[in-house]
């Protein structure tokens, strides 16, 4: 098993006043060398959009862009057509491909929203571009991992132009789940969305994350109530 620790502290960060972003992985004007990507895992951005604040439309292509809004809710408009409220406890997929625009403002005038964004490299590039979006009951993730997006469309998981899939869960404390890849290659990026995770001898706080590889499965213990994220993608 190889592994690499990423602290939620040693993440870049930018203040544009309307939004609060920590990066995973570099982005924007954070360069990190060493922290470029895992494996097709490209970004993974922790944002925090103030009342009213939001990206103006802007281009996007060939890129699987998954957004998990964490509290709040935010508008989403596109080039497609789509005109949609993404609210907590929904995931939003979007196949960028041959090329699209879209804009994401806070539905709220009040209260701020907080999503990760995570962009994907594609299996295949230019493809049509597709938009998806689905609620998730959070019955389904308690003390277990629930697939929010997979390769194939299973009419429970949302689909992505990847080899990848994104589990979620929330566990109490003391409770422990194994996690079996899908495919021989692949590593799986595991991001801790509040509590503790304890994974082959290291011990991960809030916002947190580590990267797996060179493995069939891995353990994940927790010893406080916590929510993780776990993405597994292709390492090459």
């Amino acid at each position: 098993m190889d592994a690499v620790v990423h602290r939620a502290g040693e993440r870049g960060r930018a203040d544009h006043g309307w939004l609060q972003a920590r990066y995973s992985f570099s982005f924007a004007d954070w360069h990190a060398p060493a922290r470029m990507h895992f494996g097709r895992l490209r970004v993974l951005n922790d944002d925090v959009i103030a009342p009213a604040g939001g990206f103006d439309t802007h281009a996007h292509d060939n890129m699987e862009i998954v957004t998990v809004p964490l509290a709040g809710a935010l508008r989403h408009r596109d080039s497609m057509g789509h005109e949609q409220l993404l609210h907590a406890g929904e995931v939003q997929v979007m196949s960028a491909g041959s090329g699209l625009r879209h804009s994401e403002f806070n539905a709220s005038h009040s209260e701020p929203v907080n999503l990760l964004q995570i962009w994907v490299l594609p299996k295949l590039k230019d493809v049509t571009p597709r938009y998806d979006q689905k609620a998730f009951d959070a019955a389904g993730r308690r003390n277990r991992l629930q697939v929010l997006v997979a390769p194939e469309d299973d009419g429970h998981a949302l689909r992505i132009n990847q080899d990848a899939w994104f589990s979620r869960g929330d566990f109490d404390a003391g409770r422990s789940v194994d996690y079996r890849l899908h495919a021989e290659g692949n590593g799986v990026y595991v991001f801790v969305i509040d509590g503790e995770v304890a994974i082959a001898g290291e011990t991960l706080s809030r916002r947190d994350a580590m990267g797996v590889w060179h493995t069939a499965s891995l353990r994940l213990d927790f010893p406080a109530d916590s929510q993780v994220l776990l993405i597994e993608v292709p390492m090459k």
